[in-house]
């Protein structure tokens, strides 16, 4: 722990904005990991679009009104507005959107600011070494040394910060797009099942 704390003091003083994107990213991964692995089940759309198949739509409104997501709710949507199912389950797909790619936003801000941050910090430790020969010369090289220290601290970890957001932030923007396909497509399915219902009628 003591080193860790070294390294932060030696990094100078961009380590602590870089800190705080560090904190920032990782409480954003948790939040969305948790909120993917809530919403991946499809047990209730399946069981929706059953009683739709059955002819009970009341059953299925109430069944949609009862789960809180995404898919669901532009399902319940297209139950609710029948007489314009194609239009209310495209506006209610595009209601989701924002919900999906929520926070994504403060990762790519990470990712793009972090680096930046570490070649400040390079700068500022590179501008404290030239500081230091210009006064001393080359007869206190330990002082030269510790800003070229800092310069590099900053730098690897601006970028290690960046490696590390770009990999969640590229998975949870897939896992967003493939649930618009996945929405799409339960969508096609409801109208299916509701012109089949009709049919048996």
């Amino acid at each position: 722990m003591s080193d860790f704390i070294d390294i932060i003091v030696k990094g100078g003083v961009v380590m602590a904005p870089l800190l705080a994107c560090s904190i920032i990213g990782l409480a954003v991964v948790i939040e969305r990991w948790l909120f993917w692995r809530r919403i991946g089940n499809r047990r209730a759309a399946e069981t929706l679009l059953d009683l739709v198949e059955r002819g009970e739509l009341n059953k299925a409104a109430e069944s949609a009104r009862q789960t809180d997501l995404p898919l669901v709710r532009v399902l319940a949507s297209g139950l609710t507005h029948r007489n314009a199912m194609a239009k209310a389950l495209e506006v209610a797909a595009q209601r989701e959107i924002p919900v999906l790619k929520q926070r994504l936003t403060i990762l790519d801000t990470i990712i793009t600011l972090a680096p930046l941050l570490g070649l400040l910090g390079t700068v500022t430790g590179m501008i404290g070494s030239f500081g230091i020969m210009s006064q001393a010369g080359m007869g206190q090289p330990h002082a030269v040394t510790g800003g070229v220290a800092e310069a590099l601290i900053a730098t690897a970890t601006g970028l290690l910060i960046a490696i590390l957001t770009l990999v969640p932030y590229n998975y949870f923007s897939n896992r967003a797009e493939r649930e618009m396909e996945d929405i799409e497509y339960y969508a096609s399915r409801l109208e299916l099942a509701l012109n089949g219902a009709n049919e048996k009628k």
